[in-house]
């Protein structure tokens, strides 16, 4: 039990402060460039209850967690951007989108700098700390790096529809309310049946492992720990 405990606390607040600067920082970047919806909607904030969806933010990585699945999922209540109300619309969209994943590499980094202190606190608190601090980096890049891959509705899909000409534009934004089911299928479905015809098809999941770890290394590197 205590260890369950131990596992929730170092787990939870890294998540709850990902997914919370995550979407405040689309909802504060649509705000100063022209859309007021979600500053309307209260979304331009910090306070996680504003954010968190309870299935998809607490309750589904909370049962992955435990039941020690591979792959840690969840998602936030998604920010309303009113695109037609941006002042430059495409290219507003790609950074608008691009704020969300830029806040969680910039926490990242905070979060690796934050090592260098561990070594001043009493053992459990840099205990805690140090785990605290590893589970933000770990989770913010993975949030990162997840949410720029280019299938809308993700955000590197948005910002390919937002920069991409017109013409390959237009068939990559259509493919939004599939993108989900996209997803589903390279990161579950694909791995799971790979094995029973005996081909690897877990690429996009490499792919995601593979990318985190280039990333977490460059910001360890600059910070310091290289």
């Amino acid at each position: 039990m205590q260890n369950t405990i131990y596992l929730i606390t170092i787990w939870a607040l890294p998540v709850i402060i990902a997914i919370t600067f995550h979407e405040a920082a689309h909802a504060y970047a649509a705000r100063r460039l022209g859309d007021d919806t979600a500053w309307r909607l209260g979304r331009v904030s910090l306070n996680p209850l504003k954010h968190i969806d309870p299935f998809g933010t607490v309750l589904l990585p909370g049962i992955l967690l435990l039941t020690q699945a591979p792959f840690l999922f969840g998602y936030a209540k998604p920010v309303p951007v009113d695109f037609r109300a941006l002042g430059h619309p495409r290219r507003d969209m790609a950074l608008v989108a691009a704020a969300g994943p830029a806040m969680n590499i910039l926490i990242a980094t905070l979060a690796a700098l934050a090592f260098h202190v561990v070594g001043y606190l009493p053992s459990l608190a840099a205990q805690w700390l140090a785990d605290n601090l590893k589970n933000a980096l770990i989770i913010n890049v993975v949030l990162a790096v997840f949410n720029l891959f280019p299938i809308p509705p993700l955000d590197g899909g948005r910002i390919l529809v937002g920069i991409l000409p017109r013409v390959l534009a237009a068939p990559l934004a259509r493919l939004e309310p599939y993108g989900f089911i996209i997803l589903i299928g390279l990161f579950i479905v694909l791995p799971m049946v790979g094995p029973q015809l005996g081909l690897d098809l877990d690429a996009a999941t490499q792919v995601l492992s593979s990318s985190v770890g280039t990333v977490i290394g460059w910001i360890l590197a600059v910070t310091g720990h290289g």
